[in-house]
């Protein structure tokens, strides 16, 4: 009964954070600035959020440079969409800072050509930045409403190199494995096994870990069948639902 409860608090405490960023975000961003530069925005957000914190790797730098952001969240708050912050995109989830975007997609370690499995497809953004960088990227999200709109906005700004299934992530997508790299945006409990199967040898992954706040950014990584697990720092990420949740 005690366990069942924590749980139930912990599940509420993330949706009390999420309500909170979502008054905050429309209150603010109610009232949108007409002929907003975008491209100075996106290059001050690289300038003094990513590069400042320490990510180097040119092709995530590039990426984030050319995906427009503002594209990903809803039409009220595109003015904000370069904040130092997540933002809602309705559903009860949200579009990951920009620096843990960023941070996360370093952490893979891919190459163009790779094949990349996101768990939790939400906005589309973090599945754009992997098509910016040449990946092969096949997405799961289990809700139906953003899939569709991410599709839709994914496929209005005409790339084609990346693969959409409504589903349970937590089981993968065995069908197109073995992945080069699994990412994950939505925190599972334990690393899903099924996850760390479908992992190609050589490979990594990146998933937030944790029952509640925080949870841990991990670094799963694969060496002649090995697997490695590496805390890298905390983070604040919507709950794994489906079954997940069930076990």
């Amino acid at each position: 009964m005690k366990m069942a409860l924590l749980k139930v608090f912990g599940a509420f405490s993330v949706m009390v954070i999420i309500l909170m960023g979502v008054i905050a975000c429309y209150s603010k961003g109610g009232e949108e600035e007409e002929n907003v530069d975008y491209e100075a925005l996106r290059k001050g957000m690289v300038e003094s959020q990513i590069k400042a914190r320490g990510i180097k790797d040119k092709n995530v730098l590039n990426a984030m440079l050319a995906v427009p952001r503002e594209e990903f969240v809803p039409e009220a708050l595109k003015s904000r969409a370069y904040e130092d912050n997540p933002l809602p995109i309705g559903d009860g989830q949200t579009i990951s800072q920009p620096y843990i975007v960023a941070l996360m997609t370093e952490l893979l370690c891919v190459e163009k050509g790779d094949r990349v499995l996101e768990i939790g497809t939400g906005s589309g953004y973090q599945a754009v930045i992997l098509a910016e960088m040449g990946c092969d990227v096949y997405t799961i999200e289990i809700i139906e409403t953003l899939s569709l709109r991410a599709q839709e906005t994914i496929k209005r700004l005409g790339y084609e190199n990346i693969h959409f299934k409504i589903g349970d992530g937590f089981i993968g997508w065995e069908e197109y494995a073995p992945f080069d790299g699994i990412i994950v945006t939505c925190a599972p409990d334990e690393i899903p096994e099924p996850l760390i199967e479908q992992l190609a040898d050589g490979g990594k992954m990146v998933i937030p870990v944790g029952e509640y706040l925080p949870q841990d950014l991990v670094l799963v990584e694969k060496v002649n069948g090995e697997v490695r697990k590496t805390p890298v720092t905390s983070v604040a990420f919507v709950p794994m639902t489906g079954i997940s949740q069930e076990e």
